[in-house]
């Protein structure tokens, strides 16, 4: 490996292990959408290394430099971070724990007022990869942050149900209250199941018959909140199946949890 890019990749890892969050940017050549050696090398070290673990999520957020219609400049930074969630993809990286791709378009400047007119031009001509650290709660924090898991322990249900006891619903009622102080947050409903055999990965549900019991406390927990007013498009909803055993009882197994997707 050449000394560059080995002092590259140790600024990099540094970055990782210090930082709650952390942010990765890669350069594109002008007018271009792929990505030179040196840059997906830098992309990949980064997933293989020992700290990556900590990390829930990914957002991708892409940029162009000031050349170019506004329009022309949207699309080709999508087209960046299409190649970009491409490559994590390709090296193991499951498209459900990249949450947000987004171009941003160009990025103005003054040329009267920069120094170095071609190296911002070079900066700005990127992808953002913003790893998100997971912390997890038993309670709705005052000021959540995107990768911040919220155990519901107080919304449990019934073996082999999927139908929101009135517990569950007043618990979901004072989350709503939190919910409407910040309207700028979105989350996925992640939903979880216990003693099943390990032959299948969920349970089934006794009021549909299918085995897809997860799936169903996640979406009747969405269904909730957005009858009480929270825009879908805020919520996503997913089943887990039995993967993530609590070890602190089946009731608690039998959860839903948010995951804060952006604050």
């Amino acid at each position: 490996m050449k000394k560059g890019i080995q002092i590259l990749l140790f600024l990099t890892f540094g970055f990782l292990s210090a930082q709650e969050n952390a942010v990765q940017s890669v350069y594109f050549k002008f007018d271009k959408f792929d990505l030179d050696a040196n840059q997906i090398n830098t992309i990949v070290a980064t997933i293989k290394s020992a700290g990556f673990s900590q990390f829930e999520t990914i957002q991708l957020y892409g940029y162009c430099d000031d050349r170019g219609s506004e329009e022309y400049n949207t699309k080709l930074s999508e087209k960046r971070v299409t190649t970009v969630q491409k490559i994590l993809v390709s090296n193991g990286i499951s498209l459900n724990k990249i949450f947000i791709c987004e171009g941003k378009g160009r990025v103005s400047l003054d040329k009267d007022t920069v120094k170095n007119l071609e190296k911002t031009r070079y900066q700005n001509r990127r992808v953002d990869i913003l790893f998100i650290k997971k912390r997890i709660f038993t309670f709705f924090p005052e000021n959540p942050k995107a990768g911040d898991l919220i155990v519901l322990d107080k919304v449990t249900f019934d073996m082999g149900s999927s139908i929101l006891s009135l517990k569950a619903k007043k618990e979901l009622d004072r989350i709503l209250v939190l919910l409407g102080k910040h309207k700028s947050l979105q989350f996925e409903i992640k939903g979880h199941v216990c003693c099943t055999s390990s032959k299948y990965s969920d349970a089934i549900d006794e009021e549909t018959q299918n085995r897809n019991l997860s799936l169903n406390r996640a979406k009747n927990v969405f269904a909730y909140l957005r009858s009480k007013g929270i825009s879908p498009y805020r919520m996503s909803f997913k089943g887990y199946g039995n993967q993530f055993p609590l070890g602190k009882g089946d009731a608690l197994d039998r959860r839903v949890e948010l995951l804060i997707i952006k604050s």
